[in-house]
């Protein structure tokens, strides 16, 4: 069985993850999103089916599913293919970084769903971080 590999990343700007999500739904061409960065991985093919999770405020708070990657149409840099979902994740203490750094399968937070994600998503971010800075969410 392959090895599953994640990334993370710094949502630069975003305040909170309905910011993040207006963000990625107007980088959606034909069903996926996509991210710009500057070099493709050196692992990549370990990348395709694992998760993008994204950083706000110095915790992980999301992820999208790595399709791949892509030339970007200006020819300087890379393409990383995203599903246009993004998923809620148990928010998890991360520091910022600049670019995406590797996270392995077994330290990546479990997502969030059902009653769960609708009353933490429900919660004011402020109150969200202060709750998972005690282990509380």
């Amino acid at each position: 069985m392959p090895i599953v590999l994640n990334l993370t990343k710094v949502a630069v700007g975003c305040a909170e993850l309905e910011t993040l999500h207006a963000r990625m739904m107007a980088r959606v061409e034909a069903g996926e999103a996509f991210v710009p960065t500057r070099y493709q991985p050196k692992r990549a093919a370990e990348l395709i089916g694992g998760s993008l999770y994204w950083i706000i405020k110095h915790r992980i708070v999301a992820r999208q599913v790595i399709l791949g990657f892509a030339d970007d149409p200006d020819g300087r840099r890379i393409r990383i293919r995203l599903a246009a979902e993004i998923v809620p994740v148990r928010m998890m203490p991360k520091r910022a970084h600049q670019g995406w750094r590797y996270l392995p399968a077994a330290d990546a937070p479990a997502d969030l769903a059902g009653e769960e994600a609708d009353g933490l998503a429900a919660l004011p971010p402020r109150i969200a971080v202060a709750l998972s800075a005690l282990a509380l969410i």
